[in-house]
């Protein structure tokens, strides 16, 4: 069975909506890896912070069906699509990594670039699935963290935020 890897975000009441993302999440797929949580500063717009965090599990949904999963449970925590691309949000849940699957169709590029560009993408992804190998750039993620450096560590802020006991971490897959 397929391993997705999702990028989990919230600025706008984090906590709440991450505890609730998560959950929401353990109930669909069942055992997810869950990465700490991160408090980072918000990127392209000035705002709160935001809690960012990542998780993996194993699906049989497509990755198309997969991002209108992971869209109907943003919509049920209050996403707002409208206004600008860098802005405040309920929750963000973006499919970065589908088993080894590259993809550049409108709509759906996978891996998803975010991950080589930004510490509160790769960072979590890393601790959670640091063997594996990305599909293009042909390194782990835990080579690709550590290329990334200490400055972009220092932007990761842990926060001592559980998953609920139903979302508890699975074992991490490679």
């Amino acid at each position: 069975m397929p391993r997705a890897y999702v990028s989990i975000g919230s600025n706008v009441e984090p906590e709440r909506n991450v505890r609730s993302a998560l959950a929401a999440l353990g109930r669909r797929y069942r055992a997810l890896a869950v990465s700490t949580v991160y408090e980072t500063d918000a990127v392209g717009f000035e705002g709160p912070p935001f809690y960012n965090l990542a998780a993996a599990f194993d699906t049989d949904e497509t990755p198309r069906a997969l991002i209108a999963a992971l869209r109907a449970i943003e919509d049920a925590h209050g996403r707002v699509r409208t206004g600008p691309r860098y802005a405040s949000r309920s929750l963000d849940l973006d499919l970065v990594l589908y088993d080894d699957l590259v993809i550049r169709e409108p709509g759906l590029e996978l891996p998803r670039p975010d991950l080589l560009r930004y510490a509160f993408v790769l960072g979590p992804l890393a601790e959670i699935a640091g063997t594996l190998r990305h599909p293009v750039a042909g390194k782990t993620l835990a080579q690709l963290w550590e290329e990334f450096g200490a400055a972009a560590r220092t932007g990761l802020r842990p926060v001592p935020l559980r998953p609920e006991p139903e979302t508890a971490p699975g074992p991490p897959r490679a």
